[in-house]
């Protein structure tokens, strides 16, 4: 299986092969008049032994115990001038023959254009620069950008174009740089470690817990951006920008609000888990809250910590749940030291192709990963919660690898508490009946039992982004558009995520941290390319 990005002058990008007959079709087709590896001129490889992903020997997860030996190696590019960097894995036939099982070719840079390793403004260059110079120049874009960003939810994308030279604006509805984060529901933190959410180019201090709070995240945005960033200043001026390219960095869409009979008439508070703000001022109270993934799980804690006289949690569907400490065991366990630059880890996770990731799921590596979970399964099958790792019934146990990627993590609850509540019983699960309506005391299921309440949360997640783009964008070009953002397409790549979304000069670059500090550098290359006129 091969995989990367191949020929951004052609389009060609984030490309998974599996099979040696589609390799070798790819590689022969014509490109002016020869084959595309011709064309490509790959060429000057070496073995990159002088990182921690110097070669060294493996084992894929699963029982099939797959061994072999794995590295990075550099290597450049004729047409266009480029330079990339890959990761291998070699392993041995019923023979005893070497063969590659997987390999992925990255383009780093295009020659000549390379990503700075330092600020372009080159603060006190030779002592001749100020930072009111620099300002400046960061004003300058601001009336005139290349790349209108939507979004300072995350920062990459932007902080990555600045880096190649890109004259790149983001914008922000919100007032502060953090809002995003701190406008959040209270005990909400990142449900991946520190390390892996690192920033690019900016690491957290080594001080911060393993799982950041919102407020934590909220206050280092903001000092992130005084460094890397060229912020909006405009405030509620009207401001007319002409932007070649427009990147929608705006994450999940808007939050999803069901309509059921009778919600007006509830006499209680009722809100969607987007604008939960205060379980304090509900102690006392009888709470339900309708899902039962992430969102659900962090607000009844919530309730519980404040004194809440009853929380039930409403599971409309199963739910894949795996604990923290065993993704820490698994998905989350380090292959070396967090001392060493996140960049190296971000390649040696991106070159394993994410259909052959899922097959190893399916092949046993969730049944290890629920081995972890056994007690906490058990305990949540007897409190009446229903559990899945499957997509679909029959289709296999992909796990929350598999949720991630085809359902943007919808339908999971990576816990960090809740689930020992629900076994304890101090949240209750209403699992298995449909909601039939809504009256002045609560909910109605189509069963005809009933849960009271003076508290309705919605945790029912947030809409399709392509919705979102439509209502932005309108019918007109949203008709130009795929129908889904995110998912996995027939090769096994996201759809339309940092890659030519159908509509020329839009883009959208969404995902957690991990994804959008690795793969802004593929929408930047692509950006890059356009406006040197190669692509």
């Amino acid at each position: 299986m091969a995989g990367g990005v191949a020929d951004v002058a052609r389009g060609k990008v984030h490309v998974t092969l599996s099979g040696p007959e589609n390799i070798h079709r790819f590689l022969s087709e014509v490109v002016d008049g020869k084959s595309r590896l011709e064309y490509s001129g790959l060429r000057d490889f070496k073995l990159d032994d002088r990182t921690v992903n110097a070669p060294s020997p493996f084992t894929l997860p699963g029982p099939q115990g797959i061994e072999g030996v794995q590295g990075a190696f550099t290597f450049s590019i004729t047409n266009p001038p480029a330079l990339g960097r890959g990761f291998f894995r070699l392993t041995k036939d019923i023979d005893g023959n070497w063969k590659a099982l997987t390999l992925f070719t990255n383009m780093q840079d295009l020659v000549g254009h390379e990503e700075s390793s330092t600020d372009r403004q080159g603060l006190y260059e030779g002592r001749k620069t100020t930072w009111e110079d620099v300002d400046a120049k960061f004003r300058a874009i601001e009336a005139d950008p290349t790349v209108l960003i939507g979004s300072l939810f995350i920062l990459s994308p932007v902080t990555r174009l600045g880096r190649l030279g890109i004259r790149a604006l983001v914008i922000e509805k919100n007032a502060g740089v953090g809002d995003s984060w701190r406008q959040r529901y209270p005990n909400l933190t990142l449900h991946t470690p520190a390390y892996q959410s690192s920033m690019l180019y900016g690491p957290y201090p080594t001080n911060f817990p393993k799982y950041i709070p919102k407020g934590k995240i909220a206050y280092f945005l903001e000092s992130y951006a005084v460094n890397y960033v060229s912020g909006p200043r405009h405030g509620d001026q009207k401001v007319i920008l002409n932007p070649k390219h427009l990147v929608l960095a705006t994450g999940s869409g808007r939050p999803h609000i069901p309509s059921w009979n009778g919600m007006d008439d509830f006499q209680g508070a009722l809100y969607h888990s987007n604008f939960h703000t205060d379980a304090e001022q509900f102690r006392g109270k009888r709470v339900v809250v309708v899902g039962a993934g992430n969102a659900s799980g962090d607000i009844c804690q919530d309730f519980v910590a404040h004194g809440a006289a009853e929380v039930t949690m409403v599971q409309r569907s199963a739910t894949c749940v795996v604990f923290s400490s065993a993704m820490e065991e698994t998905y989350f366990k380090l292959p070396f030291s967090d001392n060493n630059p996140i960049e190296e880890l971000d390649l040696r996770m991106n070159s394993l192709p994410s259909a052959f990731l899922l097959q190893l799921m399916k092949s046993g590596e969730t049944q290890h990963m629920k081995m972890f979970d056994k007690e906490l399964h058990d305990g949540l099958r007897k409190a009446g919660f229903n559990l899945t790792w499957e997509l679909s019934p029959g289709s296999g146990e992909v796990g929350l690898e598999g949720f991630l990627f085809c359902r943007f993590a919808a339908g999971t609850m990576l816990d960090v508490g809740c689930g020992k509540l629900i076994v304890e019983g101090k949240v209750k699960a209403k699992q298995g009946q449909d909601i039939s309506h809504f009256d002045k005391d609560g909910i109605e299921f189509k069963d005809g039992s009933k849960l009271s309440a003076d508290v309705i949360v919605l945790a029912t997640g947030n809409e399709p982004v392509m919705k979102a783009t439509r209502a932005f964008l309108g019918d007109k070009i949203a008709e130009q558009l795929p129908p889904e953002v995110w998912g996995l397409d027939s090769e096994g790549e996201l759809n339309q995520t940092y890659r030519p979304s159908g509509h020329p000069g839009l883009w959208f670059a969404i995902g957690s941290f991990e994804f959008s500090r690795f793969f802004s550098k593929h929408l930047g290359l692509q950006i890059l390319a356009r406006e040197l006129g190669i692509a």
